[in-house]
């Protein structure tokens, strides 16, 4: 099972402390960190930005790619110790130790662009095992049949990697298209959102006669955000440690499910990319996963995925939390201290890295909206370029560590019951998620560009 740390995951401190004890908010000040860092080199007429984001080009003779890698060593070096310095600092103030982290994440860096190489074959993209996906077959295969050093263990950062990744895709999207997108991807997702937490939530409780509290956990993670809202819903209801376990377990089964599934469907139905994307948004069951599938069709749909799911179901974490900790608190805890929800609640909560999105789109779109057209094809050029270049790097460890941090035997061991609970949302979930991003609202998703 991915690797989740549950000593205290329900009781986050919400203080001034969490600006650097806290991944979301490092990923916050990481992405804004290289988009600013871009920005004055930039402006100073560096080119390093754009020298160290490699981007592995298509190729159908191996040669050419042994000769790109070839000609791009010190490029590929320099991304190297570009990523390691970036993240160094960051896990040892985490708490984590450099001397397993840094020879961990050099194996990591090492697969990643294996991958690369290798998914940039034709081959490879006709069979549509492109770069993401298949970091996450590789990982997979290694990670249930070869036993990993425990050095690496601290370098799987699957969480820290993703978002990192998403404030990184803040950058490249322009902060109209979310103003403009937004407001329609948080209906569509307040539609998904209490469909599917209600259906599972109910299956649990009246079908397979589970707890409240384990119902809403498993409810949590297969409506809103995946493992990041089950350990939330699962504090703020006070869910058993095992009960947050199984939810988080669930997830990466389905998520992993709808890694491959959803595409298929998309090819197979012929869903124009935008529709595509919001489907999975809706669909999928973490950020990671579903920017894996999303990434497999292309950019576009990484676009429409990221309003989808970002901007509209991650930001329900925080309010759910809220509404769940004062029904727990009211209806099934028999409390005498008068212990009350308080709004503060919804800001604990609240998954930081989307404001550092949003805050990376802003700095960009006054950017380019300051200078004229010239200028704004130079920022796009040595500016966003290189930073989509590196999103795409983020995200290919992310799927990696996905990969090599999941192990089918223990994916296995969930129970029946909440299996068929958390499937009951998934029948619901994915039919509805198509209705309503392909079919109701596909036109409006498909001119988003």
């Amino acid at each position: 099972m991915a690797q989740v740390e549950l000593k205290k995951p329900t009781l986050p401190s919400g203080g001034w402390s969490d600006l650097l004890k806290k991944e979301d908010y490092w990923a916050v000040w990481l992405g804004l960190g290289v988009v600013v860092a871009a920005i004055l080199l930039w402006l100073s007429g560096n080119t390093f930005m754009k020298w160290v984001a490699i981007s592995v080009p298509s190729y159908s003779d191996f040669g050419k790619a042994t000769s790109y890698v070839s000609t791009h060593i010190g490029a590929i070096f320099g991304l190297y110790l570009f990523f390691l310095l970036l993240f160094a600092g960051a896990v040892k103030v985490l708490g984590h130790k450099l001397s397993q982290f840094i020879p961990g994440f050099t194996v990591l860096f090492i697969m990643s662009l294996v991958v690369t190489v290798v998914g940039s074959w034709d081959v490879m993209k006709k069979y549509n095992l492109e770069a993401p996906l298949l970091a996450l077959a590789v990982g997979l295969i290694i990670g249930n049949f070869v036993k990993l050093p425990k050095f690496m263990d601290t370098s799987l950062r699957t969480e820290f990697f993703v978002k990192t990744g998403i404030v990184l895709m803040g950058a490249t999207l322009p902060f109209t298209l979310i103003m403009q997108s937004g407001p329609m991807a948080f209906l569509q997702a307040t539609i998904i959102a209490v469909t599917t937490y209600l259906t599972i939530y109910w299956a649990g409780t009246r079908l397979f006669g589970l707890d409240n509290r384990f119902s809403a956990t498993l409810a949590a993670g297969g409506s809103i955000c995946g493992v990041s809202a089950s350990i939330a819903i699962g504090g703020a209801v006070k869910a058993e440690k095992q009960h947050v376990s199984i939810s988080i377990s669930l997830v990466i089964v389905w998520a992993i499910v709808m890694i491959f599934a959803l595409p298929i469907f998309i090819k197979a139905l012929g869903i124009a990319p935008g529709p595509a994307g919001a489907w999975i948004g809706t669909s999928e069951f973490a950020d990671a996963a579903g920017m894996a599938a999303a990434a497999s069709i292309n950019e576009q749909a990484i676009k429409t995925f990221t309003l989808m799911k970002v901007v509209g179901r991650d930001m329900f974490v925080g309010i759910w939390c809220f509404i769940m900790a004062f029904i727990s608190i009211t209806k099934w805890e028999k409390r005498h201290d008068g212990t009350k929800p308080n709004a503060g609640e919804i800001w604990t909560r609240f998954p930081k890295f989307v404001l550092g999105f949003f805050v990376a789109s802003i700095i960009i779109t006054v950017l380019v909206a300051s200078v004229d057209a010239a200028t704004s094809k130079a920022i796009t050029a040595q500016v966003i370029g290189p930073i989509k270049e590196l999103r795409g790097w983020a995200f290919i460890f992310t799927f990696l560590s996905i990969g090599l941090t999941t192990r089918f035997k223990d994916l296995t061991s969930v129970g029946w019951r909440p299996f068929a609970a958390f499937t009951t949302g998934v029948l619901v979930n994915v039919p509805l998620g198509y209705l309503l991003s392909v079919v109701v609202m596909g036109g409006y998703w498909a001119m988003v560009k």
